[in-house]
């Protein structure tokens, strides 16, 4: 028998395991040093406390994946979590930079508004597929290329090396939404047929290992 692809029924929500993980502590520590990053920028703090936090923030953003697969310990909740807190620590930055006059509206509102819709694809995933998809290699890069941005702005870069880092860093956060599109599509399309283990096929076809 075949399966109907097209089964629009709402799956249950799939077991996200053990939150309380060392991954998964260091995941969450990002929103902490965000927060932390948000208040120097507001207070116009020291530059070489903002270095040291954002270091530390990308280092968990390495371990966090790095530990999870050492360990054995990767799981769905380290798949919601470590997108989710990349999105909003970035976002919480880039509004303290705009606020602070270091970057521009839209620019805020164009990383909103692609996350929101990435946040609001990944629950339709979850009600008709009852998969949580994993984080890909595409909005890594894209959010390193933000957190590039972030760099030129807090160092005061000249206008065209910081223009220059907004629109390398637009473009890629466009290029990995679209990635996400055609995932999302494929997802609707084949993540009801059996046979297929369409995770896989997406982790060998971009490289992506869950967080």
């Amino acid at each position: 028998m075949v399966s109907d692809s097209t089964d629009t029924r709402p799956k249950k929500w799939p077991a996200l395991g053990r939150f309380w993980t060392v991954p998964n502590i260091l995941t969450m520590s990002r929103l902490v040093l965000a927060a932390c990053v948000t208040y120097l920028i507001l207070t116009n703090g020291s530059l070489v406390w903002l270095f040291v936090l954002l270091a530390l923030a990308m280092a968990t953003d390495w371990f966090d994946g790095q530990i999870a697969r050492w360990s054995h310990t990767v799981s769905e909740w380290g798949k919601v979590l470590d997108p989710m807190v990349d999105k909003f620590s970035a976002g919480l930055v880039v509004l303290a930079l705009f606020i602070t006059g270091q970057l521009p509206g839209w620019y805020l509102g164009f990383i909103a508004g692609r996350d929101l819709l990435i946040l609001l694809g990944g629950l339709v995933l979850v009600r008709r597929t009852g998969r949580i998809a994993v984080s890909m290699w595409s909005g890594k890069v894209a959010v390193t290329a933000v957190a590039i941005t972030v760099l030129a702005a807090l160092l005061r870069a000249d206008p065209p090396i910081l223009n220059f880092c907004i629109w390398t860093s637009a473009g890629l956060l466009v290029y990995s939404y679209i990635r996400y599109l055609v995932r999302f599509f494929r997802f609707l399309s084949y993540g009801a047929v059996p046979h297929l283990n369409l995770d896989e096929e997406l982790v060998e076809e971009d490289k992506v290992e869950a967080v």
